[in-house]
């Protein structure tokens, strides 16, 4: 690993590249209502472009996959039935589920019409190949950072580029195209006009973003408001909270919103934790129940909806194990052909659930640096390593187990050279950056809705590999971008 460069850039160039980053929304809000640059790499990343190209190959694969999946009322309730009765949020996700479906003796037809917003975690392991980490079929954010990450290290580029250059791990290298905001902006506007035609009306279509009290990521979530407003799409933002006294049914399963009329999107960006349902001042004997009927009260109404319930219930970590397990030719009943079905299986790490002969085995013949334990929690925090795993099942009781999965922990390149790494306007060097590569993607009714069969673009969030969580918002990690090599 070359690490002989000096970690000083100019003041004036990290200055001017962190003053790029802020007027163009790459950004945290501070409690002030000032704004903090998101921390980012000066130089991207490499990839072969082979690996690159079989990831978006078999992304839109992936999401046919889950689109199908999620629509499969009686497979959700049947295979998670156990995970919901070991985990509180994901049995009440199931209880809602049943209410919006209904069951197989008296199914209901919810009106909403399913538009699966997904982004695939991938992790490009030393030696098995690119794996996936996680589907995110909820909150998938951050896609309008992509797309902005790519912009600046190009801006970089042209601005700087000596330093650029020296910071790049193959000179030959050339960026990978990225329109994930773009394409996401163009996927939700289809949506949002199909919807409005349904009803043969006219003029701007709406489109309803939940979003969590005190957000503090709002401006990845405005980048892709704009995009939207650029296209004639009417945007608004509303908590579950005020949602709970402020939507409205019209006719023909139409839904209101008080003060701004018809809605034809609902996006949502919260909704995969207790403590966006959470309305202490209602005093609830069941925790959380009002605001989580409004997930309820949405899916009854003609709209594009992100995320439908079963689209949660469908990324979550059991369904991904159950997934995983399965052999490739059961994945025909949800419309993929054996090829795509062994297209997907090349990039699903072996996962295992909990129960008494796992932990057995994990504590007497497994390696245990090769395995991650997980449960269903979306975001930073939720996995354990190592040593600790056992720990950790030792205090786990047996109506806990199904909540949890292990999988096989991936480890990733480490990047060929050192890289600078600049938050809050301080550079610091980094020798061991290893990256995880996030590929967006769009169904709208189970249809791929991009010029690219269904693919949007990607996120690339790059970490020090001693450090475990690496996210942008709540971990050790660094906006990053994709060149490629032959």
């Amino acid at each position: 690993m070359n690490t002989n460069k000096k970690a000083v850039i100019a003041p004036q160039v990290i200055e001017d590249i962190c003053e790029w980053a802020i007027m163009n929304g790459v950004a945290f809000r501070q409690a002030d209502n000032s704004a903090r640059h998101c921390p980012f790499s000066i130089a991207p990343m490499t990839i072969e472009r082979k690996v690159y190209t079989h990831l978006r190959q078999v992304v839109p694969l992936l999401t046919k996959l889950i689109s199908n999946v999620a629509e499969d009322y009686v497979f959700l309730q049947s295979s998670l039935s156990d995970m919901a009765k070991a985990d509180p949020f994901f049995g009440r996700l199931m209880a809602l589920h049943q209410q919006i479906h209904g069951n197989e003796i008296q199914p209901l037809d919810p009106a909403r019409q399913p538009l699966l917003l997904m982004r695939t975690d991938f992790m490009d392991d030393r030696q098995y190949g690119a794996k996936v980490i996680e589907f995110n079929g909820i909150a998938a954010g951050m896609a309008p950072f992509g797309q902005r990450a790519t912009e600046l290290h190009a801006f970089m580029q042209r601005q700087w580029p000596e330093i650029y250059q020296s910071w790049l791990e193959d000179t030959s290298a050339t960026p990978a195209d990225n329109q994930a905001l773009t394409q996401l902006a163009n996927s939700i506007v289809t949506a949002a006009f199909q919807i409005k035609a349904d009803f043969n009306e006219q003029g701007s279509p709406v489109f309803l973003m939940v979003v969590q009290k005190n957000e503090d990521n709002v401006y990845d979530q405005h980048l892709l408001e704009r995009a939207l407003q650029q296209q004639g799409v009417r945007t608004v933002r509303r908590t579950f909270e005020q949602l709970s006294a402020q939507l409205l049914t019209g006719d023909n399963q139409r839904l209101i919103l008080d003060g701004v009329g018809a809605v034809d999107v609902v996006y949502l960006r919260a909704g995969y934790q207790y403590s966006d349902y959470c309305a202490p001042d209602l005093n609830e004997a069941v925790c959380c129940y009002t605001l989580s009927q409004m997930r309820v009260f949405i899916e009854q109404h003609h709209i594009a909806l992100n995320a439908t319930v079963g689209q949660q219930l469908a990324t979550s970590k059991t369904m991904q194990m159950l997934l995983t397990m399965m052999p490739a030719s059961e994945y025909i009943r949800w419309g993929l052909t054996l090829a795509e079905a062994e297209s997907v299986k090349s990039v699903l790490a072996e996962m295992k659930p909990i129960n008494a002969t796992t932990i057995n085995w994990f504590n007497t013949k497994a390696i245990k640096t090769e395995w991650v334990l997980k449960n269903q929690g979306e975001g930073g925090g939720h996995c354990v390593f190592g040593d600790d795993i056992s720990a950790t099942l030792a205090k786990l009781t047996v109506a806990e187990y199904d909540a949890w999965a292990l999988m096989q922990r991936l480890y990733p390149h480490e990047r060929d050279v050192a890289t600078i790494a600049v938050r809050d306007a301080k550079t610091t060097i980094i020798d061991d950056l290893v990256s995880e590569i996030g590929l967006f993607s769009a169904y709208f009714n189970g249809v791929p809705v991009t010029d690219f069969d269904g693919y949007v673009g990607y996120l690339i969030r790059s970490k020090p590999a001693s450090e475990n969580e690496g996210g942008i918002h709540s971990g050790k990690g660094i906006l990053d971008s994709l060149v490629l090599i032959d």
